[in-house]
């Protein structure tokens, strides 16, 4: 399976076509995509998701429809 970098913006368009909204994890500071339904994830501002991809080096990664966030390879 290969992992591509998508843009930011590209990967928020791909989840709204999913349903998913963007979460962080409870008590820590990872982020994921989430339909809303798990309680150990808070959802969170599209904003803020933004600000901590960039914060914390991190970017989309896609393959075939699956997303995944990863550290920035560069």
């Amino acid at each position: 399976m290969v992992m591509e970098p998508v843009s930011i913006e590209e990967a928020i368009e791909k989840a709204k076509k999913k349903g998913l909204r963007p979460g962080r994890v409870k008590g820590t500071d990872g982020i994921q995509f989430t339909k809303g339904r798990n309680n150990r994830i808070e959802v969170i501002t599209w904003d803020e998701f933004r600000t901590t991809l960039s914060e914390r080096q991190l970017e989309v990664f896609d393959s075939n429809g699956f997303m995944k966030i990863m550290k920035r390879q560069r």
